[in-house]
């Protein structure tokens, strides 16, 4: 018998199936790797970006404003930062007769002012150059009122009103603040203010000329409207949750 030509016999499980010799020789599953799936979701936002860019740009816009009907309450406060901005809309809601009284906080006061000062007698900060503003449109100095309180920040100019509303008596107050900063301010204020029975109005200054629908064109407010929205998941992270 010539047993070189015979076949070699196959080999068999204990259930009688045929086992591969070499499972080596097996062929693996083509696995879909990580990358491809990374390339594919960056493709699919690249997508979604590039062919709803637009009214995704509007609505980040427009996220950032809150706005109100005008109505009559006992306060205007005026927030610090936009000088002219703000000063011009505060002007506005009080010749309309909105409220009586005009409340604006004074800043801590930059580094280097008493040398300055030496120099340059009663050189004018943010607070003077708003009151400034306030008093060139014929508005009364005993209307502009403010604390001793100085504030750094959205969140501090909040405590102080409040510390101030509650010991005036104050039961409704106007928030004036450029278009994107009225978010924040107006959840900040909702924040502090959240035990007690005030009502806020919110009337953001329209001579900000930020406009939501084609903010992205300018460099000014494409950096501004940056700038806003890191502020805002930082107190959103910080004072919010």
């Amino acid at each position: 018998m010539d047993y070189h030509n015979e076949p070699v016999p196959e080999q068999t499980d204990e259930l009688g199936l045929p086992e591969a010799l070499d499972k080596k020789k097996e062929k693996k599953r083509p696995r879909f790797s990580v990358w491809k799936w990374v390339l594919l979701i960056l493709f699919i936002v690249y997508f979604v970006v590039t062919s709803y860019r637009v009214p995704l740009f509007i609505k980040l816009g427009e996220y950032l404003v809150v706005e109100h009907k005008a109505q009559r309450a006992d306060l205007i406060v005026c927030l610090a930062g936009e000088g002219v901005e703000n000063a011009l809309a505060a002007v506005d809601a009080y010749k309309k007769g909105l409220a009586p009284y005009i409340f604006r906080a004074k800043e801590f006061e930059p580094d280097g002012l008493d040398y300055l000062r030496e120099r340059i007698k009663d050189y004018p900060i943010n607070f003077d150059l708003f009151t400034l503003a306030i008093e060139g449109f014929g508005i009364p100095g005993e209307a502009i009122l403010s604390s001793e309180d100085r504030v750094g920040s959205t969140i501090d100019e909040a405590r102080t009103v409040r510390r101030f509303v509650l010991d005036r008596g104050f039961k409704s107050l106007i928030l004036i603040s450029t278009l994107t900063h009225s978010r924040r301010a107006w959840l900040t204020f909702q924040k502090i203010f959240k035990d007690d029975d005030i009502k806020m109005i919110s009337l953001p200054s329209h001579y900000q000329l930020f406009n939501p629908q084609d903010w992205w064109t300018k460099r000014k407010y494409t950096k501004e409207l940056i700038i806003e929205y890191e502020k805002l998941i930082y107190y959103t992270l910080a004072y919010f949750m």
